[in-house]
């Protein structure tokens, strides 16, 4: 694995972490094995080519696995990298890894080749001919609550404190919006905000893309409840949804992570008598997509509410078919 150690002069990646600090690079045998200009070329395509700290984080990982793969099977030099072995590295990650994570390793190594390839680094990509499994997806895997389960969960958050009407408002985002973990949690004060006789939320999704979307009522009346509790509203640049202070129930001016809205959305669960395994922070965004069309919305619009590049991805959250297919399968009388 790549790993990166603190200093005051250069700039690098640590893909452990996923952060973006001041480090000198401890670089794999392959890539210091090839000299200088190898070694600035693979820094410069996590650094220059991928700005998403996620993204960077899991190409990182791919890329730092197999170069260690290759080196174990006495692999000295890039050029020695042959279509076969990358196929080989495929084949043996199917054992362990699902196709999705397989297909993304082989799309960072193709994608590091490519950019060694452009650098004049290596002569040709040995990536380039491999495949990746195939994986092809009609349904959704996303746990999907119904509309009573939905509404008990927000009904039974206790709102007579600001940690409650903090998740509440968090929830009602993601619901009336269909708005991913990492929008919300990017979310500022300022990104609450009115524009005619409407409020909106200005949600920074994947890519650096700006996508506004005018607030549902029951969202403006639980961000306005929260927001005034909280005291921020004049805290325009601040974090919009905040951590709280150890057990006191007062809020930092720290932003929420995923992991604390995941960890939130598990308990509030558990006191709504759901099963912990029902919820993941993406739940609320397939339930309100689902809710939205079985209540006569349309695919076009659920895909323009929920910012997706393609209406494939949207229908993907759609799970209005359910009970359909459960009603005809009751229908074998035997």
């Amino acid at each position: 694995m790549l790993r990166y150690m603190s200093t005051a002069r250069d700039r690098a990646i640590v893909p452990k972490s996923g952060t973006v600090l001041g480090g000198a690079l401890t670089l794999p045998t392959l890539i210091t094995a090839t000299g200088p200009r190898a070694q600035k070329r693979f820094l410069e395509f996590f650094t220059a080519t991928i700005r998403n700290p996620n993204t960077r984080m899991a190409y990182a990982r791919a890329v730092g696995q197999f170069l260690s793969w290759c080196e174990r099977r006495g692999i000295h030099d890039l050029d020695s990298i042959e279509p076969m072995l990358v196929a080989a590295y495929v084949e043996q990650r199917q054992e362990t890894l699902a196709k999705p994570s397989v297909k993304q390793h082989l799309a960072a190594i193709r994608m590091l080749f490519d950019w060694l390839v452009t650098g004049h680094i290596m002569f040709v990509n040995p990536a380039h001919s491999v495949r990746g499994p195939k994986h092809v997806i009609k349904r959704g895997s996303t746990p999907v609550l119904s509309v009573e389960e939905t509404r008990a969960l927000i009904d039974l958050i206790n709102v007579n404190n600001i940690v409650g009407l903090r998740d509440r408002a968090l929830i009602g985002v993601m619901v009336y919006s269909f708005a991913r973990v990492g929008a919300v949690i990017g979310m500022r004060v300022k990104d609450y905000y009115p524009q005619g006789k409407r409020w909106w939320f200005r949600l920074h999704e994947k890519g650096g893309k700006r996508h506004d979307v005018p607030a549902h009522h029951k969202a403006d009346q639980y961000m306005d409840a929260y927001i005034a509790a909280a005291g921020i509203a004049d805290d325009k640049n601040g974090p919009l949804f905040r951590t709280t202070r150890g057990k006191t129930g007062e809020l930092t001016r720290n932003p929420m992570t995923r992991v604390d809205v995941f960890r939130m959305i598990k308990r509030r669960a558990q006191d709504a008598g759901l099963s912990s395994a029902a919820v993941c922070c993406h739940t609320f965004r397939a339930t309100g997509i689902t809710a939205y069309l079985d209540n006569g919305g349309t695919l076009e619009h659920a895909q323009q509410i929920a910012a997706h590049e393609s209406p494939r991805t949207t229908k993907l959250y759609d799970r209005t078919n359910d009970q359909i297919t459960l009603d005809e399968i009751e229908r074998i009388a035997i």
